[in-house]
């Protein structure tokens, strides 16, 4: 098995997991948050997607999926559009506000298409590319690809979390 194929499968998982997390959950229990400072199933979602857009699509040199094809206008939030919820405090968490699930997984799929496409055109080669030398050691490809799939999978982890809060206490 090839690192790009072990890769496209990790990224697989997240959205399976996207998809598990919000699916049957209406606005309700999607912006809800357990409490004054948590996170939402939205934001986290949300969230997971913006950075998975935002690395990949500047790993390699693509345009990012919120900026050209208007998710940012579907979404509508409030933000600034590069915004991708790093250092977001708690008002801003609550800015993150859908009527939908189909929102988020809408989203979430066309990022996954965009990494996909990237993945399957990987060679060893280019794993080793430095993506970012702002880092001692500089970031290589490899690295931040790895770096994106766990911060997506803790926060789809986090996210499966709230539903279960959400659930038991919202019936």
């Amino acid at each position: 098995m090839y690192a790009k194929d072990i890769l496209i499968d990790g990224y697989g998982r997240i959205q399976e997991e996207v998809h598990a997390t919000v699916e049957g959950l209406g606005p309700d229990h999607l912006n809800a948050r357990p409490s004054h400072d948590a996170n939402s199933i939205a934001w986290l979602v949300w969230h997971l997607t913006r950075v998975q857009d935002d690395h990949v699509a500047d790993a390699f040199e693509l345009d990012q999926v919120w900026l050209s094809q208007d998710w940012d206008k579907r979404f509508g939030l409030g933000l600034p559009r590069h915004d991708t919820g790093y250092g977001h405090s708690s008002t801003k968490v609550g800015k993150v506000r859908v009527d939908s699930a189909d929102l988020l997984t809408g989203y979430y799929d066309a990022v996954h298409e965009q990494t996909l496409g990237a993945l399957r055109q990987l060679t060893a080669k280019d794993l080793e590319r430095v993506v970012d030398d702002n880092w001692d050691p500089p970031v290589t490809l490899g690295v931040r690809l790895v770096s994106v799939l766990s911060d997506d999978l803790q926060h789809i982890g986090q996210a499966a979390y709230v539903r279960g809060l959400v659930q038991s206490t919202h019936s």
